[in-house]
């Protein structure tokens, strides 16, 4: 009595593989796309949070809540001072304002930079075409290369 032979063939292996390996590489782009596509998100809400809390530091200064002298723009002078917050120059006692619970940082900076070092920083009196920084914080930005997936380079965000 003969046995009947179970298995595969190679050709049938080859196939598969074939097979499996076209699966990958359409997958692979996708995943990829949507680990940027995660990142942007990430930024985007960042530099919002960031940017608000630089507009409640402002507008503080200008309510007379925070001390500033005549000559400075009522910017905060680092990002920092938007988490340690700032004495209540009304409060009658020891009250601090808080802008941010936490910094939080550029998705797309190297991860062991701390947070307030992965985003650059533009003051008050550089242009937006060339943005510096100086003795206050207007504005922040993405130091990263390339562009999003609109097409508009991180830097400008």
């Amino acid at each position: 009595m003969k046995r009947a032979l179970c298995g595969f063939t190679l050709i049938e292996l080859v196939v598969t593989v074939a097979i499996l390996a076209v699966l990958a590489s359409a997958v692979l782009p996708l995943a990829q796309l949507n680990v940027q596509r995660a990142k942007e998100l990430e930024l985007k809400n960042a530099l919002r949070q960031i940017r608000d809390a630089l507009d409640a530091y402002k507008q503080a200064s200008d309510e007379g809540r925070i001390p500033r002298r005549a000559d400075r723009s009522g910017y905060p002078p680092s990002l920092t001072v938007l988490v340690e917050g700032v004495r209540d120059a009304r409060g009658t006692q020891e009250h601090q304002i808080y802008f941010l619970r936490r910094l939080p940082r550029d998705p797309f900076a190297a991860a062991g930079l701390p947070p307030h070092e992965t985003w650059g920083r533009r003051s008050y009196d550089s242009p937006a075409e060339e943005p510096r920084a100086g003795e206050d914080v207007f504005d922040v930005y993405s130091r990263a290369e390339g562009s999003g997936l609109d097409g508009v380079p991180y830097r400008q965000w």
